[in-house]
């Protein structure tokens, strides 16, 4: 996937080894398994060591989290080497060296959907939370779905403990796998279109200090779509005529409207995040 121009470039927001798989969620076009099949085949096929961390979908104690079937299709399905369901909502679990053992040998570690603050809530600044950045950095694979995608980008789009529809909320910290980012799921499909525009102007200045907001890019991606991003460089795969959409607020200025605030990508298309264009085919 990486171009020639670029391939000597040091990146500016995507992960300097490794791959990351970011799906919008899940819709009628049913791509699912075919983008998680994307995702175990970048991480070693058959031979994959796979993770799947259910977290985000609640916050019950009695919910059957270790039921996964991401898990069941990866291992019966794909037949990948290994494959084991990881949960707890317990910081002090998630900072123990017994608990990471698993990510230790892990070749690829895929976050479901549901609330993408759980993810944070349980694993932010943990020794688990590191030890997913250090699978990329040994060049394995990232992936996710919905809040599984959130949870990818530095800021944390719809991050509130209150309700999904606010922009900027309680919990504001992603895992930053692409830096400088926000990432929203399901935008077409929920007419999303224009919350990320919300976000990146900040117009009651709720976002905190640690992030600089005029350097955030929004991603904007549809159901049954994906991106697949090496380096600075990210490719559209998923449904026919999937859409993304890129958000570049260093762009716009006072008198910009709203409809003119993004560009649209489709499947096949690809994006150079660091220099924030999209690669000519």
């Amino acid at each position: 996937m990486i171009s020639a121009v670029y391939a000597d470039k040091d990146p500016l927001i995507g992960p300097a080894k490794g791959k990351l798989v970011i799906m919008g969620g899940g819709g009628r076009d049913q791509k699912f398994e075919e983008i998680f099949r994307k995702f175990v085949q970048l991480a070693g096929g058959k031979e994959a060591r796979i993770i799947i961390i259910p977290t985000a979908v609640s916050s019950d104690p009695e919910y059957p989290y270790l039921r996964s079937l991401p898990a069941e299709f990866a291992r019966k399905i794909l037949g990948a080497k290994e494959v084991t369901v990881l949960h707890t909502h317990d910081k002090k679990t998630a900072d123990s060296e017994d608990f990471i053992q698993p990510l230790k040998r892990a070749t690829g570690v895929w976050f479901g959907g549901g609330r993408q603050w759980r993810l944070t809530k349980a694993y932010g600044g943990t020794l688990t939370e590191a030890a997913f950045h250090a699978i990329l950095q040994r060049g394995g694979v990232i992936g996710g779905s919905s809040a599984g995608a959130t949870i990818q980008g530095s800021f944390l789009a719809r991050g509130d403990t209150s309700g999904n529809t606010i922009m900027i909320g309680d919990v504001q910290r992603g895992f930053a796998f692409l830096k400088n980012t926000a990432i929203d799921q399901h935008v077409v499909a929920r007419q999303r279109q224009k919350d990320l525009i919300e976000l990146l102007e900040d117009p009651k200045s709720q976002m905190r200090q640690e992030f600089n907001r005029q350097d955030l890019l929004g991603i904007g991606i549809d159901e049954d779509v994906a991106l697949i991003v090496e380096g600075d460089q990210l490719e559209v795969i998923g449904k026919k005529h999937g859409t993304v959409l890129i958000y570049d607020p260093k762009k716009w200025t006072d008198e910009t409207p709203d409809h003119k605030k993004w560009i649209t990508l489709k499947t096949g298309d690809r994006y150079h995040l660091g220099d924030r264009k999209v690669i000519a085919q």
